[in-house]
């Protein structure tokens, strides 16, 4: 059947439509993609004013239609940390459905973990061992570990890249005092967490999905996105360090030029980056492997495990 899925993130409104069946990977068949920022339209108050809103309500009824268009019999929406912390997310949730029709699954930060660690235990398989899976938004951090397809132990932290630009970096190019108050808040956040993860041992494979690490390994080397999923593409911490101060010194608009960086992204990518840098220094890891899948395919995945298969 032809699947469709619409997550309401942070930074972007995606509908993704696979064909998929359970006993098969789905084969993505059509993307839309709406940069909307919804972590970036919170007032002091922490709510979605009413022209984010409004603009939601606008990209809902597009995504609706490229859906129709596309053939999708079956629509998962869910949204995620930007719906879930605003102060008016349940006038807002009322508001999409009346005038559209579709009801938000919100997503807790401890299921976006888990989904996302299932969507990359189904890439990479059992052979890769006990996992470790980061995963940057817009709005928050996740953290996974485990051996099976659930994980031991999740976490999510409002380390989103979208977030910490927004409330810690107002400059352009930022200032180098707040750069280094983001760096030690973001850090004393990430170790607060390691000792429930240490407690499991060392991992055997270090998964990072999301566009952060993506776009981070493009920049360290990694192959293009039109070399396909299939090619390995790997970040390694000496790489990202020396990146860091780089980074930390340009303007949107000179990062923005970088190889595999999006223009949306851009302002972005310095906070991205030091959580990047702070998570993997933390937990010890040299190297990480970049998942092609991580959300949208876990919550694929979780609806096809449900499905009959006859």
């Amino acid at each position: 059947m032809r699947l469709g899925v619409l997550d309401v993130g942070s930074n972007t409104v995606h509908l993704l439509v696979v064909d998929a069946h359970p006993g098969a990977r789905p084969l993505p068949a059509h993307s839309h993609k709406v940069e909307l920022r919804l972590a970036q339209l919170l007032d002091e108050g922490g709510a979605i004013g009413p022209e984010g809103v409004d603009k939601l309500i606008g990209v809902v009824h597009e995504a609706l239609q490229a859906a129709e268009d596309k053939g999708v019999e079956d629509l998962l929406p869910f949204a995620t940390s930007a719906v879930r912390e605003a102060s008016n997310a349940d006038d807002v949730l009322a508001r999409v459905k009346e005038e559209t029709g579709v009801e938000l699954q919100v997503l807790t930060g401890a299921e976006e973990a888990r989904l996302t660690f299932l969507a990359v235990r189904r890439w990479f398989g059992w052979s890769a061992g006990k996992l470790l899976v980061l995963d940057i938004g817009g709005g928050s951090l996740e953290i996974a570990y485990g051996i099976d397809e659930e994980p031991d132990t999740a976490v999510s932290l409002p380390l989103g890249a979208g977030r910490l630009t927004a409330g810690w970096l107002p400059g352009d190019p930022p200032d180098p005092d707040d750069i280094r108050a983001l760096r030690r808040h973001v850090r004393a956040q990430i170790a607060r967490t390691v000792g429930e993860f240490s407690r499991f041992g060392a991992p055997d494979h270090v998964v990072a999905t999301s566009k952060t690490f993506k776009q981070l390994a493009r920049l360290a080397g990694a192959a293009r996105s039109a070399e396909g999923l299939y090619v390995q593409r790997d970040l390694k911490r000496e790489s990202l360090e020396a990146w860091v101060p780089q980074l930390a010194g340009m303007t949107t608009a000179e990062r923005a030029e970088l190889p595999g960086v999006s223009e949306g992204r851009a302002n972005q990518l310095l906070a991205g980056a030091l959580v990047a840098e702070g998570a993997m220094d933390l937990f010890g890891v040299e190297t990480l492997e970049i998942c092609p899948w991580a959300l949208r395919e876990g919550v694929i995945l979780r609806r096809l495990d449900h499905m009959p298969t006859a």
